[in-house]
């Protein structure tokens, strides 16, 4: 069974619902490629070397073996294929006015929380 039919097909869309209201940290995406590469050595299974012995693959190999297949690069693209289909509703609909929503009052001290849109907006200033 390849990565195609096991991972994108079962094992992703389970892992990625709902990712596109997440607001992802950096430990969330380093989690989430963490948990991608154990789950693509368990599919793939062991590397034979040269000489004969077996062991497990290694980060590089994995990445060559998917390509730009990477779990954050999809959740990322969920989000802006959401944010697009949001921007588009009429101004009546819900998500729309919580995506537009601005709080009043004051804020509490400390460091703000990151906002769904700050991190997309950031993405797109990435691409």
């Amino acid at each position: 069974m390849g990565y195609n039919s096991a991972f994108k097909g079962l094992i992703r869309p389970v892992v990625t619902y709902g990712c596109e209201a997440w607001t992802l940290t950096n430990r969330d995406e380093q989690h989430l490629r963490i948990f991608e590469r154990r789950i693509l050595r368990k599919i793939y299974g062991p590397v034979q070397n040269a000489d004969g012995f077996w062991r497990t693959g290694i980060n590089y190999e994995l990445k060559e073996l998917i390509g730009n297949a990477d779990i954050v690069r999809f959740i990322k693209s969920r989000r802006i294929a959401w944010l697009g289909h949001v921007m588009r509703m009429d101004d009546k609909r819900t998500p729309k006015g919580i995506l537009q929503w601005k709080p009043i009052g004051t804020r509490t001290r400390g460091r703000p929380r990151k906002r769904r849109i700050a991190g997309i907006e950031e993405y797109l200033q990435i691409i």
